[in-house]
């Protein structure tokens, strides 16, 4: 998992959030509302590519398609991909065991990591 979370509200324009991507290196960005602790949803760099054909000036929460899962971070990795799979989704939102706010973000990359030994 890595630890923190990177945010937005949905309506960030993508080009915004393709930046914040970029500058952090991460493939995913959750879409959140102040008044919820959980995400509302997921803005994948997949959905950016998508933007980027389609309509270069929208916004975040327009074209996120990808849905807002998430796992207790006392869950096992067997469960996270189990999740990922069934869901077709290559990020899982980590919430905090104890108090249910978001901890960071597994991605499949971090499964591979883990199924190859390397952490």
């Amino acid at each position: 998992m890595h630890a923190g979370i990177l945010s937005c509200g949905g309506d960030v324009p993508v080009r915004d959030v393709a930046d914040l991507m970029a500058r952090h290196r991460v493939h995913a960005v959750a879409i959140t509302r102040a008044q919820l602790s959980a995400p509302v949803g997921v803005i994948s760099d997949l959905d950016i590519a998508a933007a980027a054909l389609n309509d270069r000036d929208a916004r975040a929460a327009q074209v996120a398609a990808t849905e807002p899962l998430a796992i207790s971070a006392d869950e096992s990795l067997r469960r996270a991909a189990q999740l990922m799979t069934e869901h077709g989704v290559s990020h899982l939102i980590v919430l905090d065991a104890a108090d249910g706010h978001p901890a960071g973000v597994l991605s499949a990359l971090d499964v591979a990591a883990v199924f190859a030994g390397v952490r």
